[in-house]
Formats: structure tokens, sequence, C-alpha cells
């Protein structure tokens, strides 16, 4: 089983990712609202992946990801976001995101992203053991 933390500050996209994700092996362990809830539940409830809204209240989901990152190096998040701009699409990896998934999203695309990342090596620490 695979434990997920949900954040996106729009609660139809949370049930969205619920519903799509019903008998799965994929368990929603968590949601949160905002980018400093997602750190928080981040390191209380220790998800295998976060799938992450880029557009936050309270701190973005780059700026979360980068301070989850800095507290857990190996946590693999999912970015995703209706902004799916070349430029958006670097950031995220940059902050150490495993993958981006643009919205809307289908459902296969959906579990393909999570159960991708919670099999991914930390391609970060990956590249820095290699130079």
């Amino acid at each position: 089983m695979i434990k997920l933390l949900v954040v996106d500050d729009a609660p139809f996209v949370r049930e969205i990712v619920r519903h799509s994700l019903r008998a799965t092996n994929i368990e929603i362990v968590g949601e949160a609202e905002d980018g400093q809830e997602a750190v928080t539940l981040a390191v209380r409830l220790k998800p295998d992946v976060i799938l992450m809204d880029i557009v936050l209240p309270l701190k973005n989901g780059i700026e979360a990801a980068k301070e989850i990152i800095s507290l857990i190096a190996h946590q693999k998040i999912v970015a995703f976001s209706t902004n799916d701009t070349e430029s958006i699409i670097m950031k995220t990896l940059e902050a150490g995101c495993v993958s981006f998934l643009p919205k809307p999203f289908q459902r296969d695309q959906l579990i393909a992203a999570i159960e991708q990342a919670a099999g991914s090596k930390n391609m970060r620490r990956d590249h820095a053991a290699n130079e």
C-alpha cells in the first residue's frame, strides 16, 4: 500500500483525487489545504508520496516542496497544477519534485504518477553520488 498525502486548496480537487484512488493500492493518509499545512503533515505522517498543487495559500507548492525535502531528504513529491508552462515544470523539478502532472488529469495518469514516484529513486541523491 502506498501512503499518499494530498495537498490542494480546492476541496473538489481533493474529492476527485479521493474518488480516483478508490480500489487502488494507494491510501490517502492525509489532506492539506495550504503549503504550511503540507509541511506539518509531511513530517507527522511520513507519506510515501505527496501530491502537491503549486498554487497554494500561505506557502506555494514549490516553497513547501523545498522545505519538506530539506526536512525529509528522501521524500517523493509529485507536483500538479493547471499552470503547466515549461518554466513552472522546471521550477518544480529544481525544487526536488520527482515529476509533474498537469491538471486536469486522467485517473490512469494520476495512479501511474503516484506509483512511479513511490518506486523512483531519489534523482538528486543519485546524481550527486555520481559526481
